[in-house]
């Protein structure tokens, strides 16, 4: 490697000050996540007061996962080019002004151009702090940093709703990008003071335009597609369609022209390495099926149950709560034994927890809906550690922010798919069960007379009756819908197990510099 590539020599960092910049690479990290799941719960709040429909509001979260999934995958060349703290720092200290911008916004085409730049520069945020919370742990406690920068990441999803629903329901909208503000600048502020004399050297390189103009174009359309599928009806639309066809084509030309391409703008031969690409894919697997059922859960309480937005988040919460309280005691092991075992025993976990709540009944409480989350929180806090412990593995630490702004792009895209397919299936199945349960409400049916005449003692005419039959109907359609996604996903975890065991046993169980 040539002194222009050799990264410095980390300074180290002790007591206070190394405590303070892990507090703010952790809670930069938070804040990025959290900010692609907070506006979903508020898109009718943001939609009527800028005077639009909720359908144009849904741009909102568009514009932010498009811009955001083409710039994650540059992290490796920004670093390379600029240094990885400038980067990160700058990346930060970006999002924390476009925020501002969105919070500032006063119609929504204005309000969409700033989610445009805030997606845009956010890009480099998880995977900079993931490679820089590396350098601030001697190699026998890698998996101590990957807990940290875990639970971060598996917990912002959990908080977005519920913090989105809150502000919702007593602030104004605009609080939900205003709220990055002091916590971006805190953390850009820390993580430049602390870091900079760790700074990797920028060196001179040429930008990949055809790759990054193709791979803007294929990630611009996929996204689309999967945020509008569902309204447009699929391939039943012929805008989805030529999205459809639009993905293919730049995707396959991308691929061959990023294999070809001598710097090309995402590095492509990371793929080489066998822990990196079976734990890649076994990462973005595991986390669709889990972020498909982040989705689900509060849309079924919200739209069948009568959760309020908070209520329903607050459901998800233990989760969160029980991965925090275990990651750091997971990372403290994990380097003495598998990881293998560990990702093992996450999806294993994961599983019994699906399992448990294909088994909710029509009355379930709140605390039945928490037990199965608690159950899930114990696989979270060994999930990520486990599975980019096998990643990272064996990669030199220059190719980290490569890798990892990889990694992550490849989950975002899946994260995109299971949102999209989640509700499509859960609504799809609703109405097939609806159908199913329709037919034997019949004339002839007992206990539909029964149940008729049971309503209309409670004073409803004969019309309101049949109305609130048809109501519980719909409710138990989407309950047998709900469960039959929490079996599938059962399934699909247990599946994901053998890949786990197909990679190279990582050396100490942490991520070490060497070859592939």
């Amino acid at each position: 490697m040539s002194a222009a590539t050799t990264p410095a020599a980390p300074v180290p960092l002790i007591g206070g000050a190394r405590n303070l910049t892990i507090l703010a690479l952790a809670m930069a990290t938070f804040m990025q996540v959290l900010d692609t799941t907070i506006a979903n719960v508020s898109i009718p709040t943001i939609a009527g007061n800028l005077g639009v429909a909720t359908d144009s509001g849904t741009w909102i979260i568009t514009c932010f996962a498009v811009a955001n999934g083409v710039s994650v995958p540059l992290t490796g060349w920004l670093m390379q080019r600029f240094g990885v703290v400038k980067t990160f720092v700058v990346s930060i200290l970006a999002f924390t002004l476009a925020s501002f911008l969105c919070g500032m916004a006063w119609n929504l085409p204005v309000l969409l151009l700033f989610r445009v730049l805030q997606g845009a520069v956010s890009g480099p945020m998880i995977p900079g702090s993931q490679a820089l919370l590396l350098t601030l742990f001697p190699e026998s406690k890698k998996g101590s940093a990957l807990a940290i920068w875990s639970m971060t990441t598996l917990v912002a999803p959990i908080c977005g709703p519920i913090l989105g629903g809150y502000i919702s329901d007593n602030y104004p909208w605009e609080w939900i990008f205003l709220i990055n503000v002091p916590v971006g600048v805190f953390c850009g502020f820390v993580c430049w003071r602390n870091l900079k004399a760790s700074e990797t050297p920028g060196r001179k390189l040429r930008m990949d335009t055809v790759g990054l103009g193709l791979l803007i174009v294929w990630v611009g359309a996929l996204q689309v597609a999967l945020d509008q599928g569902k309204d447009l009806d699929w391939f039943h639309s012929s805008e989805i369609v030529i999205l459809g066809v639009t993905f293919v084509l730049a995707l396959i030309a991308w691929i061959i022209w990023e294999l070809g391409e001598a710097r090309p703008i995402v590095d492509l031969s990371l793929f080489k390495s066998r822990n990196f690409t079976l734990g890649t894919v076994a990462l973005c697997l595991c986390f669709a099926v889990y972020f498909g059922n982040v989705v689900l859960l509060p849309l079924w309480l919200q739209e069948s149950l009568g959760y309020t937005a908070t209520w329903a988040g607050l459901v998800s919460a233990p989760s969160g709560v029980a991965a925090v309280v275990l990651s750091p005691l997971i990372g403290r092991f994990i380097g003495r034994g598998d990881a293998r075992w560990y990702a093992t025993a996450s999806f294993a976990i994961f599983a019994v927890s699906y399992f448990m709540r294909a088994a909710y009944p029509p009355d379930a409480s709140f605390a039945v809906f928490v037990i199965p989350l608690l159950v899930q929180g114990v696989g979270t806090s060994m999930f990520f550690v486990a599975l980019l412990t096998i990643t990272l593995d064996g990669l030199p630490p220059e190719r980290v922010p490569a890798a990892s702004g990889l990694n992550n792009f490849l989950r975002i895209v899946g994260t995109g798919f299971a949102t999209s397919l989640t509700t499509t299936w859960w609504d799809r199945r609703e109405r097939l069960h609806q159908s199913r349960l329709v037919e034997s409400l019949t004339q002839y049916d007992p206990s539909y007379h029964a149940t008729l005449q049971q309503l209309r003692t409670q004073g409803l005419n004969g019309l309101a009756a049949a109305q609130a039959v048809l109501n519980q109907v719909v409710g138990q359609g989407f309950l047998l819908s709900s469960l039959d996604i929490f079996y599938f996903s059962a399934w699909a975890s247990l599946l994901l197990i053998p890949l786990c065991w197909l990679v190279r046993r990582p050396r100490g169980g942490t991520v070490v510099a060497g070859g592939e």
